[in-house]
């Protein structure tokens, strides 16, 4: 296959995998072009699904549209063809986040078609996992997955995981004192489950599971003081898996990296017979962002925090229609 053959369904499957990523507050704030002369995808961040409060520097956004152009990098694999990325390809252009040249020839990732199964189950779980170690050899394919991507993975110590956890909780009281956080929040958040909204975005109230009845765990409570009438509390893991998810600099071109290695990750894991929550919370807050990371660690910038376990898998969040994320020119 090459890239005169690609067809309009090909294309949409490709993207259909690529939108399954996650991203902040499942705002999918990405566009994908397809130009058929050249038979490059390129990817584009989408301002207007932008959180300015919570996300001020776009780097969640960024880190969104990362995961989503991993999911492409994987889905392209599993068609056979080879996928050759360029990162912020435009200086003029911002919001061109990369392009991705798609050809049947040249030497292939032999890592990345074996992740496709993945895509589609892979979903964030809110609830109580087990409490279980995750064996050596395992964090030892997840942390090989964020190097592939350039970026580090790193599993704290138990005090550096309670100091983590204080931080999120200082980092929800800042929240509650935001107006404009808030606001975000709820906007993009919805107390009601998908089937009664029908809304193809935000994260609806069968995902946000329970509350935590022991507040042990790094997952944002999204009802934020919102009634939701039958949602019950349940006690979570106490010692729950914490891996931080870190990057060299700390540029937007990192970011996109970040995201990549984040998916890299998750989808692992999802292979691994693993589940997973991410928060960033912490790292959303410029005065206790640094104190995120392990001083004795060589991880310069923290970009993501991931909560790994064993326990069932979360409820599906809703996505866009591809024809609303794709355009060919």
């Amino acid at each position: 296959m090459n890239a005169e053959s690609l067809d309009t369904n090909t294309i949409t499957a490709l993207v259909t995998d690529a939108v399954a990523a996650p991203s902040l507050h499942n705002a999918q704030p990405w566009v994908f072009r397809y130009v058929r002369d050249t038979g490059v995808i390129r990817l584009y961040a989408d301002p207007e699904r932008a959180l300015p409060h919570t996300d001020p520097e776009n780097r969640g956004l960024l880190m969104g549209c990362g995961a989503a152009l991993f999911n492409l990098r994987v889905a392209a694999a599993a068609a056979g063809l080879t996928p050759r990325v360029l990162l912020l390809p435009d200086p003029a252009s911002a919001e061109l986040l990369a392009e991705v040249h798609l050809s049947g020839t040249g030497p292939s990732d032999d890592t990345l078609a074996p992740l496709a199964p993945s895509i589609r189950r892979r979903h964030s779980s809110r609830l109580p996992f087990r409490d279980e170690e995750i064996p050596a050899a395992t964090k030892e394919r997840l942390s090989e997955a964020a190097r592939l991507e350039g970026t580090e993975l790193f599993f704290p110590d138990p005090w550096h995981v309670r100091s983590i956890l204080d931080l999120i909780r200082d980092a929800e009281e800042s929240e509650t004192l935001d107006p404009g956080v808030h606001e975000e929040t709820v906007r993009w958040t919805r107390t009601e489950p998908s089937t009664v909204t029908a809304v193809a975005d935000g994260i609806p109230g069968e995902a946000f599971g329970p509350r935590q009845r022991n507040a042990s765990v790094p997952a944002r409570d999204f009802a934020v003081g919102r009634p939701m009438p039958g949602r019950d509390s349940k006690a979570f893991e106490e010692n729950p898996n914490i891996a931080l998810l870190g990057t060299a600099r700390d540029e937007p071109v990192d970011w996109v990296r970040a995201g990549q290695a984040l998916e890299r990750v998750l989808l692992r894991a999802t292979a691994d017979g693993l589940v997973a929550s991410i928060t960033s919370q912490p790292l959303e807050w410029q005065d206790i962002r640094w104190a995120v990371r392990d001083p004795v660690s060589a991880m310069a910038n923290v970009q993501m925090v991931i909560r790994l376990g064993y326990g069932p898998e979360g409820a599906a969040s809703p996505r866009r229609p591809v024809t609303e994320v794709l355009d060919f020119v």
